[in-house]
């Protein structure tokens, strides 16, 4: 299968024409003052400047090139609540801005769609089910016109009392906490050791043979073999060699049918700039509609606390981001950075097993708390 295009700084043709039409209708381009034919258009600095903008609002990885995760969330930017029909299509799931809204005003009124994360799932449907049960409309799990003006008329006749946005999600996970009991033992874990098979990730400037893949998956074995030692039923997201690429979807829907509590995944970063070094802990959280998850910040905390009180890597902080593993999954997720291959301090220490042996002793170390500690200590 041939590489995704990526376009970037420089490029031309009608899909940069698509870009910057919908980047103009997101309010984040002014519109041309004369007509420009295809032929002419040009991925010029302003058209760079808007793309960034637009992956800084959405929790993507700032760096104004325009791949298939940017053109997938351009493309659910544009969709407003009434624009379609919203129902569940279980091979296909619609997503979307208007999914989103959708999940917000349900979880504002006291239902249970899940985190608003823009995917119309089963949680989402049997949500609006329940909503229009309450309403005396037929339970079909789809919002349609009859459920839209059921929502504006319960909008227009209450008033007061409305929860912080994402207020009942973190509320809902951090009972799943309390839930979980004092112990990682029976807990399902998958741990996901990033890229794999034809996709090395970064590979180190600096040290000949030092490949993403293979630090990930030696630092994903030895937590999985340590949160086994504890009772926990850690999996492998893969095996070390792989035969195709694995993305991040196919990732999250293996964690799905495993059910699992929690999800880590593994990787180490690049820069052109020797001087990036550090460690950074992602957890889903979409600031647009003020979603997050609150037991993947915690755990993300918490590993990140660990790592570098563990280790001698620069403390690059925990962030929110909307990338597709920390979004598909229906479980709290996190994906750790772990050191610069670009870095020659860091590609040192990340050829080192015994320095990725601490790494793994810190993230079961930061689970272990997850599952152990009073969610509501700070």
């Amino acid at each position: 299968m041939p590489a995704p295009r990526i376009y970037r700084l420089g490029d031309g043709g009608p899909p940069v024409v698509d870009i910057k039409q919908r980047l103009t209708q997101l309010g984040l381009l002014t519109e041309p003052q004369a007509p420009v034919e295809p032929a002419d258009e040009v991925f010029d600095a302003t058209l760079d400047r808007a793309v960034r903008n637009f992956q800084q609002q959405r929790g993507l990885i700032v760096d104004g090139l325009v791949g298939p995760q940017t053109i997938r969330t351009l493309d659910e930017a544009h969709w407003g609540l009434g624009d379609r029909l919203l129902q569940h299509q279980v091979s296909h799931p619609l997503r979307g801005d208007d999914v989103a809204s959708l999940q917000q005003r349900l979880s504002d009124m006291g239902f249970n769609p899940g985190r608003a994360d823009g995917i119309f799932g089963a949680q989402t449907s049997a949500a609006v089910q329940e909503f229009q049960r309450n309403t005396g409309l037929a339970p079909d799990g789809t919002c349609g016109p009859a459920t839209l003006a059921a929502f504006d008329r319960l909008t227009r006749t209450s008033t007061g009392g409305t929860p912080a946005a994402g207020e009942p999600t973190a509320m809902r996970e951090h009972e799943a906490i309390r839930r979980f009991g004092a112990t990682p033992a029976g807990r399902v874990v998958v741990v996901d050791a990033g890229h794999g098979g034809p996709d090395s990730g970064c590979v180190s400037t600096v040290i000949e043979g030092l490949t993403e893949a293979d630090i990930a998956y030696d630092i994903a074995a030895r937590v999985e073999g340590r949160l086994t030692a504890l009772g926990a039923n850690a999996f492998l997201s893969r095996p070390r060699d792989l035969d195709t690429e694995l993305d991040e979807q196919s990732r999250a829907e293996f964690a799905n049918e495993a059910r699992a509590d929690v999800v880590i995944s593994i990787h180490s970063d690049s820069l052109g700039n020797e001087a990036a070094r550090g460690v950074a802990t992602y957890y889903y959280g979409a600031d647009r509609v003020g979603a997050h998850s609150a037991v993947g910040e915690r755990l993300a905390h918490l590993i990140q606390d660990e790592i570098v009180a563990r280790t001698d890597l620069t403390d690059g902080r925990t962030h929110r981001k909307t990338w597709d593993l920390l979004r598909w999954t229906r479980m709290p997720a996190v994906r750790v950075e772990v050191g610069y291959l670009s870095s020659p301090v860091d590609a040192a220490r990340l050829s080192d097993p015994a320095f990725r042996d601490a790494v793994a002793e810190a993230v079961v170390a930061g689970v272990h708390q997850l599952f152990t500690a009073d969610p509501t200590d700070a």
